[in-house]
């Protein structure tokens, strides 16, 4: 394993430490003045902060992208190798004690995609990609599925909910595709969804609205397991944009080409 992919793994298992035992408190809300949103909030901190102590304890130069914003404190901003971070991917489903959320680690190194982790605590699945070396899930092996016809596919998503104008666009989306798949599903973590695309338990995934720490570790870990990922244009956006259509190199083309459709 690359040493920096290492260093990462060993900061997100620290991190779904603090998730856990999060988890395992979660009833100390019913007793606590302050409201379920700053409880989540607090795990988020502090997984993220053990994140990136563990990153830059081994790697101070570096720089770090992060949900709870401690690249904007920590690291060297202008530093060739950043790290995209979300130490808590899928808090609402935490917060309701519904066991889909990860930790998601990424690291981009000029530019370009290198190492990704998604680690999720609950089915103790170690997803991993080091950039020209493959992805793996607990170290063997995955590749995207074989699945070749559209209507045998299962399509991972999520709701753009907080965006009001972005939902009319995506209503049309899912009325186009639901007919045509063997069903779509929306679990709540968007790095684990991707993450599935890797392993072959989806054929194909499509969001609008994330963020860069909610899609580049599932990127890499996608592209690692022979799957294509794009923006919902078909060009190379997604990180920019927030938009991405990821899937096997069957069922991608129909599935960019059906979310197309006006």
């Amino acid at each position: 394993m690359h040493p920096m992919l290492n260093t990462a793994v060993k900061a997100a298992r620290e991190a779904a430490e603090i998730i856990q035992y999060g988890a395992r408190n979660l009833d100390r809300l019913t007793v606590d003045s302050k409201g379920p949103g700053d409880f989540v909030s607090e795990i988020d901190r502090n997984a993220e902060a053990a994140i990136v102590d563990t990153l830059l304890g081994a790697y101070p130069s570096h720089g770090i992208i992060a949900e709870e914003g401690s690249g904007s404190t920590r690291g060297n901003a202008n530093s060739d190798h950043i790290w995209i971070i979300d130490p808590l991917d899928g808090t609402t489903n935490f917060l309701h004690g519904m066991p889909t959320y990860c930790v998601s680690i990424a690291l981009q190194v000029e530019g370009k995609l290198t190492q990704a982790v998604i680690y999720d605590p609950n089915r103790n699945d170690l997803f991993t990609a080091t950039r020209g070396s493959g992805a793996f899930l607990n170290n063997r092996r995955i590749r995207v599925s074989k699945t070749t016809k559209m209507r045998d596919a299962l399509i991972g998503t999520g709701f753009p909910f907080r965006d009001g104008a972005a939902f009319d666009e995506y209503v049309t989306q899912f009325k186009n595709l639901m007919p045509k798949t063997a069903g779509l599903r929306r679990p709540g973590s968007a790095a684990l969804d991707l993450a599935y695309v890797a392993a072959g338990f989806y054929d194909g995934f499509w969001e609008m609205k994330l963020n860069q720490w909610d899609m580049a570790a599932g990127a890499l870990l996608i592209l690692e397991a022979g799957g294509l990922v794009t923006g919902i244009d078909g060009e190379d956006t997604y990180m920019d944009s927030g938009a991405i259509v990821a899937g096997t190199p069957k069922i991608f083309p129909e599935l960019l080409k059906t979310l197309q459709m006006k």
